[in-house]
């Protein structure tokens, strides 16, 4: 990674310069993970509607989806006439979880729903980062107390990449704002208190004077609710 992007996408905020900036001048593989939030869209219509051909959009398909999120990943598709890339939990794999433990374990404790979150998302995830240069995110600062230490590009040992946040620092009013100024597709669970919105059995909509990660795994402790994906 050169200075010259460097400072690119770490100085300027403008989000659709920057992705295009990117496309042009970073060889390799570049992937945008998408779990179809309001953030999420903002970034894939800011791909979509530029026409970066070599900026995969992808997403992991856990199966416990709510049918509204399936309902604006397909409403994106037809809008942009461009495909964006499932990943599936290995079904053997899964299949031994659920027969094992249930179809809910999560709720009884903090390690099978780690298991749970492993088997659906990050292994998944491990496959569709594979070869990848660089991985955009529609990580913001805002969903998470852990998230304010992130930077807007940085080195991921884990995956061995780069890993570019570029909406890290706007706000859901800024967010908002744009997607509807823009006509972007949403999902329709937004309007209805959820904020961050994951698996159905695992999200609910966020009360008022709850913090935004309230709805995500509600029975746990706040002290650190991820799934894994993002370390």
């Amino acid at each position: 990674m050169t200075t010259e992007i460097i400072n690119q996408l770490t100085e300027n905020n403008n989000l659709s310069e920057n992705l295009n900036f990117l496309s042009e001048k970073v060889d390799g593989k570049l992937v945008f993970s998408s779990s179809f939030g309001i953030e999420d869209q903002l970034i894939t219509d800011a791909i979509f509607s530029q026409k970066l051909e070599n900026i995969e959009v992808f997403t992991l398909d856990t199966g416990r989806l709510f049918a509204e999120t399936y309902a604006v990943w397909d409403k994106t598709q037809l809008q942009y006439n461009r495909k964006i890339k499932a990943y599936y939990p290995a079904a053997n794999s899964l299949e031994e979880f659920v027969n094992t433990n249930g179809i809910n374990p999560f709720y009884e404790s903090l390690e099978l729903r780690k298991q749970c979150c492993h088997l659906r998302k990050v292994e998944p995830l491990q496959r569709a980062l594979q070869g990848a240069t660089v991985w955009i995110t529609g990580l913001r600062a805002e969903h998470s107390p852990n998230r304010n230490e992130l930077q807007v590009l940085e080195w991921d040992e884990q995956y061995q990449l780069y890993k570019y946040n570029p909406l890290l620092h706007w706000t859901t009013e800024q967010v908002k704002a744009v997607v509807n100024q823009k006509g972007i597709p949403y999902n329709v669970l937004h309007d209805q208190g959820f904020i961050s919105i994951g698996c159905a059995p695992c999200t609910r909509a966020v009360k008022a004077g709850e913090d935004f990660r309230a709805g995500r795994w509600w029975w746990e402790d706040t002290s650190k609710k991820e799934c894994g994906l993002h370390k």
